[in-house]
């Protein structure tokens, strides 16, 4: 029993110590057989002596303890642990509907955080546009009030000249109205036409000079025989009153144009009508409408956009194809309204341009495209006309200038004019609701002629005027209204 319980000892003592273990096994001096073993300190290298004794065995002691208290720390984690896996399988049955109204709620979150982001950003971006809104306006602003500032300047300057020229050559009117008409048209063109954007108060003084020639005029109106007919050509002897169609929705349509073709090409007919409103710096939009009342009700079948910018109230409708000033120079163009192309651009050789020789009114005006009878017309002013009309015929196709014949009427004193059997008729006033068409050049003879014949500006602000030979009927754009006037011609 005791040799059994020594083996158990030695293998415990082996296991705990590895190998260093020893038994030894012997006779006595009393011959009886003993068993010993030996076990190597961990720690030291030699037994101690007496006195030491103590202090190793409570070094001893103290490493027991701290060796049980750590196993009785492991044990209390090790059941606490275990009592928390008891309670997580415990729970995990009842915890899955809350599991899943958490994700619920989750989504829920994640949903009103997307939209509240897409709202913030949306109030960024609106922002933003406020701040460049408030930036243009606010420079707008200064530059409204830097030409309030400008033109009070040059009215007060333009009414001292008015004055002067009342006092200088009113009385000289009786005597020599004609050669007076000149003389104060070579007074208006000293003032500044290298300051286009002013054209408009221009245009006023302009008319006090140009109304003023028939106030003491000898001129009579040609009444001859009339023709109410639709054919032949002959002399204008009557305008009547203005017939409002329609007008324009926004402020780009204060002054513009509006057209028939008088010689259409299919698929459009006489009563296809184009319009385009010319308040802007970039005009390319061309409205076209398949007849009358859907241009007077203003639902457009088709809008064709230019792919060049162009200038003016100056263009006309022709055989199919819209012929335009460029902006901004003297090129021609010729836009096929059925290939929605350009086919065709010419130079008009010395022609003045964007402000240099406009109408009274202003508006760039300086190239004035025109249809009648006779063809395809270019009315406009050069430097060596000195600013008087210069009337040319054009080649329809390729733009080429046919005839060309100078006149003696000087543009910026006259309103507008517009081409009826080869004769040019122009208008005094632009705004006067008792203006008058007060010139006509007759290019078969190259005479001027001077006429009285009333012409009605109902709206006050007429920018353009033009003849349809087809209808036999002018055709004006009158402060944002589009008009049309009946008119008598006599006979040849």
């Amino acid at each position: 029993m005791l040799v059994a319980w020594l083996l158990l000892s030695l293998s415990l003592l082996q296991g705990a110590l590895g190998s260093t273990v020893h038994l030894r096994r012997a006779n006595d001096r009393h011959g009886r057989c003993t068993y010993s073993f030996t076990v190597p300190s961990p720690h030291e290298a030699s037994c101690p002596g007496s006195d030491q004794a103590m202090p190793a065995i409570l070094d001893l002691q103290r490493e027991s303890n701290m060796q049980r208290s750590e196993l009785e720390s492991a044990k209390a984690r090790l059941s606490l642990l275990e009592s928390l896996v008891t309670q997580s399988h415990a729970v995990e049955g009842s915890s899955a509907p809350t599991v899943e109204s958490l994700q619920r709620e989750l989504a829920s979150l994640r949903m009103e955080t997307t939209q509240q982001k897409s709202q913030a950003n949306r109030m960024e971006t609106a922002y933003r546009d406020l701040l460049r809104n408030r930036s243009s306006l606010e420079e707008e602003k200064w530059r409204l009030e830097r030409e309030k500032e400008e033109l009070e300047r040059r009215l007060e300057s333009s009414s001292q000249e008015i004055a002067q020229l009342r006092a200088n050559q009113c009385p000289q009117v009786r005597d020599t109205p004609v050669q007076d008409s000149l003389q104060r048209s070579k007074k208006v063109s000293r003032w500044d036409m290298k300051s286009p954007d002013y054209q408009e108060l221009k245009s006023e003084m302009t008319e006090v000079s140009a109304s003023s020639i028939f106030q003491e005029s000898s001129s009579h109106s040609h009444v001859g025989t009339e023709d109410t007919g639709t054919a032949g050509c002959g002399e204008l002897v009557w305008v009547g009153e203005p017939v409002t169609l329609r007008k324009a929705e926004t402020i780009a349509g204060k002054y513009g144009v509006w057209m028939k073709d008088p010689e259409p090409a299919s698929p459009y007919t006489h009563e296809t009508t184009w319009r385009i409103d010319t308040v802007g710096t970039d005009i390319r939009q061309v409205f076209e409408y398949d007849n009358t009342d859907q241009f007077m009700q203003g639902y457009p079948s088709k809008v064709h956009v230019l792919p060049r910018s162009m200038e003016s109230t100056g263009a006309v409708i022709y055989r199919g194809s819209l012929y335009f000033q460029r902006r901004k120079s003297r090129i021609l163009a010729k836009y096929d309204l059925r290939k929605e192309t350009i086919t065709v651009q010419k130079d008009l050789t010395n022609a003045g341009y964007h402000g240099q020789f406009p109408y009274a009114w202003g508006g760039y005006t300086d190239i004035d495209l025109a249809v009648d009878e006779m063809g395809l017309w270019a009315i406009y002013s050069t430097q060596k006309a000195k600013g008087a009309i210069v009337l040319s015929t054009l080649d329809p196709e390729t733009l080429e200038i046919r005839q060309t014949w100078e006149t003696n009427i000087r543009k910026q004193s006259v309103a507008n004019s517009f081409m009826i059997c080869g004769t040019l008729y122009t208008i005094n006033s632009y705004s006067s609701p008792d203006a008058m068409i007060n010139f006509a050049y007759n290019t078969a003879t190259s005479t001027r002629k001077l006429l009285k014949i009333h012409f009605e500006n109902r709206y006050k602000y007429s920018s353009m005027v033009d003849y349809n030979p087809r209808e036999r009927k002018l055709l004006a754009w009158d402060n944002f209204n589009m008009v049309t006037y009946d008119i008598r011609l006599s006979k040849m």
